[in-house]
Order: C-alpha cells, then sequence, then structure tokens
C-alpha cells in the first residue's frame, strides 16, 4: 500500500527529496527505521517499547506501507503463538545511510538553541 504518486510530472515526483519524502513520510517512519537500524531483527512488540506513544494501528500501517515500499523486510514463523519479525532491507540501510546527515543537523540544531 504506497503512498500514491503528487500529479505535476510523467513520473509523479517533482525531484528526489519528493521520491523520498512519499517513503518516510509520517511521524513514526524515520523512528521505525532508526529502531530497526540499532536492533536489527524485532519483533512487533518489541518494536512498539520502542517508540513510546506509537499505537498498535499506526505501527502495523507503517510497517505495512514500509514493507510495500521495500524497506522493510517481514518474516512471519509458522508458530503457536504466531511470530513476526522485521528487518530493513538493503533498501532500507542505503535509506538510513542517507538520513545521517539529517540526524547529525538535527543534533546540531538541538544543542545550539
Amino acid at each position: 500500500m504506497t503512498t500514491l504518486n503528487r500529479p505535476g510530472t510523467p513520473e509523479g515526483h517533482v525531484c528526489g527529496i519528493d521520491t523520498a519524502m512519499e517513503v518516510i513520510g509520517g511521524k513514526w517512519k524515520v523512528l521505525i527505521l532508526w529502531a530497526l537500524h540499532e536492533h536489527p531483527c524485532l519483533r512487533f512488540g518489541e518494536l512498539r517499547r520502542l517508540l513510546p506513544g506509537v499505537t498498535e494501528k499506526v505501527l502495523a500501517s507503517h510497517l505495512r506501507e514500509m514493507e510495500a515500499d521495500g524497506i522493510v523486510h517481514r518474516v512471519s514463523y509458522d508458530e503457536v503463538p504466531p511470530r513476526v519479525e522485521y528487518s530493513l532491507t538493503e533498501d532500507g540501510t542505503r535509506l538510513n545511510h542517507a538520513l545521517r546527515p539529517l540526524a547529525a543537523w538535527g543534533r546540531e540544531r538541538s544543542t545550539a538553541r
């Protein structure tokens, strides 16, 4: 369930940042990327505990969107009780690396204020 492209160009995107924002837009997606970078394989409950304030509904929705966008890999094990684990794909890891300068900017900005 990917976000629909915006009108304006034949591809639906104005620039590369527009494309990236389509994938990481939303309050929690960047924090999900960070959590999965810090802990390479997490179950849903573990991920939720790392993100205080996120609801189950929003987390599940964001994970589905990120999986559809090829950023998150989901593995479901045929066990009782059911077990599902999430990890970053290669694209998800590359996206995390691309976000490092933004994180550095944010840290510098918060300490400067």
